[in-house]
């Protein structure tokens, strides 16, 4: 069977927008820079940032400020062949043409320069073409023998960004947005190898987790992604075999998708229980290769008879 390869995009919410456009826009601190790209200047970044500030302190919130969002893109090792500038521009761009808010992204690689991925931060929010001022409006004024002096307007608040768009917090941007850039990307991948498509959550395999560095969670991430890796090559197996796409779907439906919704209602998440729930579900899918294999067996003996 041909490798599927899977677009890799995250995004995450920014707490310190500044903070974060320096580290991913500073050649000081990125070892592998290759390029930056701006939408619009830095002053605007830092009035946004402003605007969520004192936006979240009016709410009387609880929790941290969400100044901005980032996505990470991950891209075909080729593409280094394309210019950087170029090649940042485009996504860049790509982004803005279709949501209309405002970008500065960074064309970066590991350490190992085994990952080469760009950061894209955006906007919620969009800039008023005028700024919206609230004026609260004094009529009497006084000089210090108490007599009336002027009549005085006073700017007591002053909005230069429309309120957050909302739809950047629905569960389906993100897919879109994967859809989006998997079929930008697969126009300039040379080889169709390369070629990318967006992991289907309602298909056969199992979704591998990314663990982020310094996660405290790593090694449970990681045993639970050996698990996952375990049902995927058997589903490997299972489609090599003969084994109907439509009933390794049941398999996967019933055995680990809704025993364990069951349980994460009835007491939380549980990862012993999940990698138990996989494990059967595997030994399920084994059955049904048995199965099959044991009736193309028995056809061939069919055939043999019927030539003796």
């Amino acid at each position: 069977m041909p490798i599927v390869r899977n677009s890799f995009i995250q995004m995450s919410k920014l707490t310190n927008l500044k903070g974060r456009i320096n580290y991913i826009s500073s050649h000081v601190r990125q070892e592998n820079l290759y390029a930056v790209y701006e939408t619009t200047d830095r002053i605007f970044w830092t009035e946004l940032a402003k605007c969520n500030q004192e936006e979240f302190m009016r709410s009387g919130t609880e929790g941290k400020c969400i100044e901005a969002r980032e996505l990470i893109i991950a891209l075909p090792e080729s593409f280094v062949d394309y210019e950087p500038d170029k090649l940042l521009k485009l996504f860049t761009e790509h982004f803005k043409q279709k949501y209309g808010v405002e970008c500065i992204a960074a064309l970066h690689h590991n350490k190992r320069k085994t990952n080469y991925h760009i950061h894209l931060v955006f906007s919620e929010r969009k800039l008023l073409a005028n700024p919206v001022e609230k004026i609260a409006t004094r009529n009497m004024f006084y000089d210090e023998t108490g007599k009336h002096v002027r009549t005085k307007k006073e700017v007591y608040e002053r909005t230069f960004f429309t309120i957050k768009d909302s739809r950047f917090k629905s569960d389906s941007f993100l897919d879109e947005v994967k859809r989006s850039y998997t079929d930008l990307i697969n126009i300039y991948v040379r080889d169709d190898k390369e070629k990318l498509k967006v992991f289907d959550k309602n298909g056969v395999y199992l979704p591998m987790k990314k663990v982020g560095r310094n996660n405290p969670k790593a090694e449970q991430i990681e045993a639970d992604n050996r698990v996952r890796t375990m049902w995927n090559q058997t589903v490997d197996r299972a489609l090599v075999s003969g084994v109907p796409e439509g009933q390794i779907l049941e398999v996967k439906q019933s055995e680990i998708g809704q025993k364990a919704k069951a349980s994460i209602q009835k007491s939380g998440r549980n990862p012993a229980l999940f990698k138990s729930l996989i494990m059967a579900a595997i030994y399920a899918l084994e059955l049904l290769i048995s199965k099959v294999f044991k009736t193309a067996l028995e056809k061939a003996d069919k055939v043999t008879e019927a030539f003796v």
